[in-house]
């Protein structure tokens, strides 16, 4: 998702996919209109990696709505999870209430108009998502210092916190010494099968080390609740990360 709060809003229909635009013609989100739960780019997809580490989150926080397909899924499938909103443009919010099909707020499902960097508060959730965006780059009160050693306190332990950055992104290498400062080097990353994205997924409270064996049999457990390749989410975090024949290392 990415957006200036003076860009305007758009929104098109091709080929069965709705997409918003914000600003230009970069898609920012995607439905599917014959299934709008579904997590239409494989980005987002991607981005469910965390849940091989944090299986049953129970207090979501995410940073960023765009069409809303993150907080949809977790509506549609994750009956026990309660979810917050935080969205900065309120023209997004109503793009997505109207043409996305964003379910009504509810006692476990509220979307609300404000600033990230101002959402956070210590110990509000254990699942924290973060998906914003300003001319292609993080918004740079999201990506400081200060925010990151937030996120860690606003998590409860055990707890993930995941995070989208574009694959060009120049401050990316600066961004997530950063982040693994802030979390004390509990953090992972992996590149997206197909769309140009690095998700980042940092934790608190978690084990050091994940045997592969747990890793391969939560992946099929995942995959055959979700219908999303865990099994090759769990290979690719191999790329980018330390790890052992036996283990993936979360952190020394």
């Amino acid at each position: 998702m990415s957006k200036k709060r003076d860009s305007p809003v758009a929104v098109s229909d091709a080929r069965g996919v709705r997409t918003l635009h914000v600003g230009g013609e970069a898609i920012q989100s995607a439905m599917r209109i014959d299934d709008p739960f579904a997590l239409a780019l494989d980005y987002t997809r991607c981005m469910m990696a965390f849940l091989l580490f944090h299986p049953e989150p129970r207090e979501a926080l995410m940073i960023g709505l765009g069409g809303g397909s993150l907080a949809k899924f977790f509506f549609k499938r994750f009956k026990q999870t309660s979810i917050r909103v935080v969205e900065l443009d309120p023209r997004v919010l109503a793009a997505a209430r109207e043409h996305f099909a964003l379910p009504p707020d509810d006692e476990r499902f509220r979307v609300e108009v404000g600033d990230g960097a101002e959402a956070l508060a210590p110990e509000c959730c254990d699942l924290l998502v973060l998906d914003a965006f300003e001319d292609e780059l993080h918004v740079p009160r999201l990506a400081s210092a200060a925010f990151y050693d937030g996120a860690f306190l606003a998590l409860r332990e055990p707890g993930a916190m995941v995070v989208n950055f574009m694959d060009d992104d120049p401050r990316f290498d600066q961004t997530l010494a950063r982040l693994e400062r802030a979390f004390g080097g509990a953090v992972l990353a992996m590149k997206a099968l197909t769309d140009p994205n690095v998700l980042v997924f940092a934790f608190k409270g978690l084990p050091a080390r994940v045997p592969w064996e747990a890793l391969r049999r939560r992946a099929e457990r995942l995959q055959a609740r979700l219908g999303l390749p865990f099994g090759r989410y769990a290979s690719r975090l191999r790329a980018m990360n330390r790890w052992t024949a036996t283990e993936i290392l979360i952190s020394s």
